[in-house]
């Protein structure tokens, strides 16, 4: 009898095993990466012929925040990131047992601030950008704050157009957000007198200051789906949106962007830094996870491939900007390798 419960009770530990296992990778993550994922999931089942991952737009934090929680089977195996992986975040996994986990740069992207093709154009410096958007800006000799009360471009600028200041926007999970943070808003911040003091005094309060967005109705939230701002855009065409490059390369027929600081938002100065408001892709692997579900080593190697990530390979033409030659080994070193990122090199 002991026997037969002891292989009744193993029978069962087998069958859960088998239960927890899937046929399908599931990925989640940044928006922006989320085209790019979602071709590369495409040739990989057309390729492989297994079964396509299921790739869903959850935002760059979003999707940390899913990928982290955990490292059972039932939490995602890949996340799609616009920024790289915060040290808070890799902190996080690791406390809900995720100690090791891959990162593979893809290529990089650029914001575009952009409007309708008939739309008043408008050319934007860092600063403006700032001034549009903050909640607060520095009035006086020492960088005091008070409430944005901008409600025109022209308040911003004369030589802008007298039209409401009306951005749609990613909202504080996105990656798109965290860099619009860092790339413009900050940038734009310290060249207000008495922000480069308060950064170096305290680094929080100066980043309360500098990317806090408005919320007087001046900017508008417009969730993880990109291609509904550019939707909105066609239809409001005294609106402004904030979207990665790939999207306003996929509506060049009815959409333009703005110069920031002078520089147009292009492949060439997106690829060599040029254009202020350029930015990195990934995507991040829960490397336990590589040996329990299938493909997903055949998915790694088909991102990292030629085929995906040369100039002339699928993911440009959909928009991605390549990376040079010698970041490209290098990110298909770590899809191979499985190195796992370090906390040390995160900030």
């Amino acid at each position: 009898m002991k026997q037969l419960t002891l292989a009744v009770a193993l029978g069962l530990v087998a069958a859960a095993g088998v239960a927890q296992a899937r046929d399908n990778i599931e990925i989640v993550g940044s928006s922006t990466v989320y085209p790019f994922s979602t071709a590369v999931a495409e040739q990989f089942a057309k390729k492989t012929g297994m079964a396509a991952p299921k790739v869903e737009s959850t935002g760059t934090g979003g999707g940390m925040k899913l990928f982290c929680a955990g490292n059972g089977i039932e939490t995602p195996d890949i996340t799609n990131a616009s920024r790289r992986i915060k040290k808070s975040e890799l902190e996080g996994c690791m406390k809900n047992g995720v100690d090791a986990v891959t990162e593979v740069k893809i290529g990089f992207d650029g914001i575009a601030v952009a409007q309708a093709k008939d739309a008043p154009p408008i050319k934007l410096s860092r600063r403006e950008l700032y001034l549009a958007l903050a909640k607060d800006v520095p009035t006086g000799p020492n960088g005091e704050l008070q409430a944005n009360t901008y409600t025109t471009w022209k308040d911003v600028n004369p030589d802008m157009p007298d039209v409401k200041i009306e951005v749609m926007g990613p909202p504080p999970t996105s990656g798109t957000r965290d860099a619009l943070a860092e790339l413009g808003l900050e940038k734009g911040c310290l060249l207000f007198q008495g922000m480069p003091e308060l950064k170096k005094k305290d680094e929080k309060a100066f980043k309360a200051a500098c990317t806090t967005v408005r919320e007087d109705g001046h900017y508008i939230e417009a969730g993880e789906n990109d291609n509904l701002i550019v939707q909105k855009l066609q239809a409001n065409h005294k609106a402004v949106g904030i979207f990665g490059y790939s999207f306003l390369e996929q509506n060049a027929d009815s959409l333009k962007a703005a110069a920031i600081d002078g520089k147009e938002i292009s492949y060439d100065n997106i690829a060599s830094g040029a254009y202020p408001l350029s930015r990195p892709l990934f995507f991040y692997v829960k490397n336990s996870h590589v040996d329990q579900v299938k493909g997903i080593k055949e998915f790694m190697a088909e991102f990292a491939s030629d085929a995906a990530l040369s100039p002339e390979g699928y993911l440009a033409e959909k928009g991605m900007v390549a990376l040079p030659a010698a970041e490209k080994s290098a990110s298909i070193a770590a899809a191979t390798a499985l190195k796992p990122v370090s906390i040390n090199e995160l900030k």
